[in-house]
């Protein structure tokens, strides 16, 4: 899910006798009257048509989920414990005290959930594995009733024509990692190639398509330097090994996967914003570029180019724990780039005096915050479809057209259902088509996107809001679990069906 629902990023990235700063080196992205403009432009960037607009033949409509946001079932069949089941438990850290302990019990209802797949005319549907699940203590041999879930999943998504398109890693860590020293620990990296390996033996022979981790620089930031996410860590350093370690990572089950699957698909979803400069001046321009290198291409950089981007006014190689050779290890040649994108991001530059007497400032010298324009969700996010086109088009333009899928967008809108029982969320059709339209133009004009995935199936726990958000096309009843597709699923459903949006 998108990437701080959550916030943006607010790592202090510092070294040396640095150890601890204020938050907000990438600050939260707020209400700010930077980045805006006259009404007309405003209109001017919003995509619509009065014809209808058709996307390719084959394009993937789908949706994503996590395991721990939907599954529940945390104790069952072996599973293990994980971070956000520690994290979740720990008074005081998910609003309102909620756990995903039983979440939208989709372990127990997952036929239910094809069910409203197939109502809804999809046929991609993006889930993740839960690594305590197959491994519970993180290592060792892979936990049978664990892999006996995934398999009749798989099995009941291909016997629907759905395709399965698999995240091998949404947030959820076995804790007895953690308890090792996480995602910081370089050991964690192998541990995580060799989870991989099991799950591409188990499930390589149905599985095309894999994501390799969703959204790294949200786990990475919020888990280990902000600490408003699972384990909630709150080390600096942490944050900066963990850095490195994540890219190494993501190389080392890169080839796992192909050593055992060669022709398999193999990406990673990364949290993007459009990057925009508050004003044309040259210091706001450097540091919209800035913020693009922290906030879209931190972690695929390193995949595509075996190099971090220029984000920083110097790498902290030695907090990073970066070796020799290790930048080769990062590469992964991915096969598609998933882009998770809801919002975009106005950039300034500080002052001199705040450059010369804040260290976050010197360091990563980038004001950030969202533009205002937009309506907002009920969660307080702008609205602003540009700001998909920007990005795709960016990558297209910046990474020579590679394939593209649409792996998360959404909008948190809490209607209920009327007298009725029905769940009348014009806002999120609203929402979804003029996303689609801008990105229909971006493939106009030459991007090879695959598919796009709405962000979520089903209302779910998400994250530190709990269950207070609701992102699906699907109502969920958390006291009975019945699911309700609201009138955004069945809009969906109209779009899968015809391959177009009127």
């Amino acid at each position: 899910m998108p990437f701080t629902r959550r916030k943006f990023l607010r790592s202090a990235l510092a070294v040396g006798a640095v150890s601890a700063l204020p938050a907000g080196l990438f600050t939260a992205c707020t209400s700010s009257k930077a980045g805006t403009t006259s009404p007309l432009k405003a209109i001017a960037r919003q995509f619509s048509s009065t014809s209808p607009i058709t996307f390719p033949k084959g394009f993937y409509w789908g949706t994503s989920t996590s395991a721990y946001q939907i599954e529940g079932a945390w104790q069952e069949d072996g599973k293990g414990e994980s971070i956000w089941d520690r994290f979740a438990h720990t008074p005081g850290k998910i609003k309102n005290g909620d756990t995903g302990d039983v979440a939208c019990d989709s372990y127990h209802r997952w036929q239910e959930d094809i069910a409203l797949m197939r109502a809804m005319n999809q046929n991609s549907y993006r889930f993740s594995i839960s690594w305590p699940r197959i491994q519970p203590s993180g290592s060792g041999p892979a936990n049978a009733k664990g892999l006996d879930y995934y398999n009749r999943l798989v099995d009941a998504l291909l016997a629907a024509h759905i395709r399965p398109f698999v995240t091998l890693y949404h947030w959820d860590l076995p804790q007895t990692l953690d308890d090792a020293g996480g995602w910081p620990n370089r050991d964690t990296a192998s541990r995580f190639a060799d989870y991989v390996e099991i799950i591409a033996k188990s499930l390589g022979d149905r599985v095309s398509d894999w994501t390799i981790f969703n959204e790294p620089v949200g786990f990475v930031d919020l888990g280990y330097r902000d600490g408003t996410h699972a384990p909630g860590h709150k080390n600096l350093f942490e944050f900066l090994a963990a850095t490195h370690v994540v890219n190494l990572a993501q190389g080392a089950a890169f080839r796992a996967l192909k050593a055992i699957r060669p022709a398999s698909r193999v990406g990673t979803a990364f949290s993007m914003s459009a990057c925009e400069p508050a004003t044309d001046s040259e210091d706001d321009k450097l540091a919209a570029e800035r913020a693009h290198a922290i906030t879209n291409i931190w972690f695929l950089e390193p995949a595509l180019r075996g190099r971090y981007p220029e984000a920083l006014t110097f790498l902290p190689e030695t907090a990073m724990g970066i070796r020799s050779g290790d930048m080769e290890k990062t590469r992964a040649p991915l096969d598609f780039i998933g882009i998770n994108l809801y919002y975009r991001t106005i950039a300034s530059s500080p002052g001199t005096m705040a450059r010369a007497t804040n260290t976050e400032n010197w360091l990563f010298p980038v004001n950030m915050v969202g533009g205002t324009q937009g309506p907002k969700t009920d969660l307080g996010w702008e609205v602003w479809p540009k700001a998909l086109y920007d990005m795709v088009t960016r990558i297209t333009r910046d990474y020579d057209r590679p394939q593209i899928e649409i792996t998360e967008s959404g909008c948190a809108y809490n209607d209920g259902p009327d007298l009725t029982g029905t769940i009348r969320d014009a806002r999120r059709i609203t929402y979804h088509r003029e996303y689609l339209a801008a990105l229909a133009q971006a493939m106009a004009e030459g991007a090879d996107v695959r598919g796009y995935h709405a962000w979520s199936l089903l209302d779910n726990f998400e994250w530190a809001e709990g269950f207070s958000q609701r992102f699906g096309l699907a109502y969920v009843d958390y006291k009975t679990q019945k699911r309700t597709i609201k009138d955004s699923g069945r809009w969906y459903a109209k779009v899968a069906a015809e391959n177009k949006i009127t």
